[in-house]
């Protein structure tokens, strides 16, 4: 894989996630358990090496992760954002976390998914695009319809949360579908 591009929204920069972003915030941030209240990540236990190993598995892959960063310098860097490319069927599976919790519900990550999702259909000529979470998510849910994702099919009850039965939402959107 070439290092993902730079890319810029109104209020962000996504840039290639790097060893400067490998921080004891970062760390922090997968082991809050409001972050990670809805990601598999809450199972986990983190630290450098963990998050050191993530962030090599992108290298020599068709795949990417930016770190992206309010423009406000003040905030700096406030989640991650990645895309699994399938490059022999032109698909990208995108992830996200916002782990700076002072930014939330401010659009930020629609931002950077949006952004992330133009450069994969218009540079890379990926034809689909797609992602899940869970129905309890709604910040995520509302990151999804922002970016011109439709539900695509529904898992019933498939994760607990909080001991809770929640079902799997996934969405996608094809180029021609998206403005």
């Amino acid at each position: 894989m070439a290092s993902p591009p730079l890319l810029t929204t109104p209020r962000c920069r996504l840039e290639p996630f790097g060893p400067d972003h490998l921080t004891e915030r970062y760390v922090g941030w997968l082991n809050d358990p409001e972050v990670v209240r809805f990601s598999e990540q809450r199972h986990s236990r983190h630290d450098m090496g963990s998050c050191k190993a993530y962030a090599q598995s992108f290298t020599n892959t068709p795949h990417y992760l930016w770190a992206i960063l309010s423009r406000d310098a003040a905030l700096g860097h406030i989640g991650n954002i990645n895309a699994y490319v399938d490059v022999h069927n032109k698909t990208a599976d995108i992830g996200i976390m916002i782990g700076e919790r002072a930014v939330w519900g401010q659009g930020l990550g629609a931002e950077a998914w949006i952004a992330v999702s133009g450069f994969l259909f218009r540079d890379l000529k990926l034809r689909k695009l797609t992602a899940g979470t869970v129905a309890d998510n709604q910040g995520m849910l509302g990151i999804m319809r922002k970016a011109g994702m439709h539900e695509e099919a529904r898992r019933r009850r498939q994760m607990l949360i909080e001991g809770r039965e929640v079902d799997m939402i996934y969405v996608a959107a094809f180029r021609e579908d998206v403005r």
